[in-house]
């Protein structure tokens, strides 16, 4: 490096307020060179948030190691298992976890864009020594054992969905398609490795809603898996706001000025009309479905994304636990406020202080959540003869409240309310 660009170097990075560069140079170019040099400074700090932050959450690489290994190894299978490591054909790309723990990635599955999910345990450390990178077949792929026969594994699979989904009478029928989805070549038996693939991936929340949801319409499909890694339909837009800003930017950036931005980049008002009505579809899908009710417990803009035809797509479905699940949590637990008695974000019940219990029904339903995320979604840019209702109808929904066995009516009348005054909206037209 010549010895001039050095010395400019050197007083740009290191001497930007001493005495010699003011006396040289007018107090202008000063302030330019002071702008200049914390510039840098943030743009070396977001550089090394990002390294930072892409280091610790994106572990792909790890998670197709541990996979193609346990396929190798004839511990797992699934109808993804050849594409990924043998064919590879089925490759990951553009990393979108939020957890080091749950992998998440865009990715190609012949020349078809896909989502592709796994999880990645801490490694475990015995006897104060590190464990492997691969995971433990033994903790993970433990079920079912060696000897167990097929009436066996059904009961397993009826006993795990009565747990996780409530006495439901269709759960039968649920069974048989797990164990359908589980036959990879559809030789009417399932291996013992089929079988530990199946019962691992049941364990994720997200995939067995995804099974018992897989014909609604808002739910993205499942396209396939390998072991507990599972391949998902790639959604368009994977929020409802195109700008995310980073957590470790978020103090710098004015919330006001990312929320006008998404405004501005947000689709016209008639196309997130016709979001919102999907999402308003996806509610009623959930709240009395084949297999139980379902709650919704943390409405982020983040879970909710749409399609290029502008269907609502829930894609994130960790934050939503059946009924089943959310009131064995509560049952019998310990609390001293209404706080101690919440399940995931804001599925909150109250607490009876004379016995320090938990009640077991979630007070806030998942309508009031959904209209709470949609009063900034939906309102700006309303048409002005509709805003005054629309309006009026989000303020009745928001305040939704009680349990749910006793609002029933009330719940269904707001919800198909909202949704008319939306539909007479843009009914005959394009965006229909």
């Amino acid at each position: 490096m010549p010895r001039a660009v050095r010395r400019l170097v050197h007083m740009v990075l290191f001497c930007p307020l001493s005495k010699g560069l003011q006396s040289r140079l007018p107090a202008l170019k000063v302030k330019y060179l002071l702008l200049a040099w914390l510039g840098i400074l943030v743009a070396s700090w977001v550089l090394y948030m990002q390294y930072a932050s892409y280091s610790e959450l994106c572990r792909g690489h790890v998670c197709h190691m541990v996979i193609c290994d346990h396929y190798r190894r004839g511990i797992i299978s699934g109808s993804s298992c050849k594409a990924l490591c043998d064919q590879r054909t089925l490759t990951l790309q553009h990393c979108m976890s939020t957890s080091s723990t749950h992998q998440v990635y865009s990715g190609v599955w012949n020349e078809r864009p896909v989502v592709i999910k796994c999880g990645i345990e801490d490694p475990v450390k015995i006897d104060g020594a590190p464990a492997s990178v691969l995971r433990q077949e033994m903790s993970l792929f433990d079920k079912p054992t060696r000897g167990t026969s097929m009436d066996e594994f059904k009961e397993m699979l009826h006993s795990y969905l009565k747990v996780n989904l409530g006495d439901q009478s269709s759960l039968s029928t649920l069974v048989d398609r797990v164990i359908t989805l589980a036959d990879i070549n559809q030789d009417g038996k399932v291996t013992l490795a089929e079988a530990k693939s199946i019962w691992a991936l049941l364990q994720i929340n997200e995939f067995l809603l995804m099974v018992a949801l897989h014909e609604k319409e808002h739910t993205p499909k499942l396209l396939g898996f390998c072991g507990d890694l599972y391949v998902t339909e790639r959604v368009g837009h994977s929020s409802l706001y195109r700008l995310e800003v980073p957590h470790y930017l978020q103090a710098l950036v004015p919330e006001a000025l990312s929320l006008g931005l998404n405004h501005w980049l947000a689709p016209t008002w008639p196309l997130r009309a016709r979001i919102t009505i999907g999402l308003l579809e996806f509610v009623e899908e959930v709240f009395h479905g084949s297999y139980g009710s379902f709650l919704i417990c943390d409405a982020s803009p983040l879970h909710v994304g749409y399609n290029a035809k502008y269907d609502c797509k829930m894609v994130n479905l960790h934050s939503v636990a059946s009924e089943a699940v959310v009131r064995g949590f509560l049952k019998g637990r310990r609390c001293e406020t209404n706080a101690d008695c919440t399940y995931g974000r804001d599925c909150t019940a109250t607490c009876d202080r004379l016995v320090k219990q938990c009640n077991t029904e979630v007070v806030q339903p998942n309508l009031a959540k959904v209209c709470v995320l949609l009063q900034d979604f939906l309102l700006f840019g309303a048409p002005s003869d509709l805003r005054g209702d629309l309006e009026k109808q989000l303020r009745t929904c928001v305040t939704l409240s009680g349990l749910a066995s006793q609002m029933e009516v009330h719940h269904s009348l707001v919800l198909n309310n909202l949704k008319t005054l939306l539909w007479k909206k843009i009914s005959n037209t394009q965006y229909s």
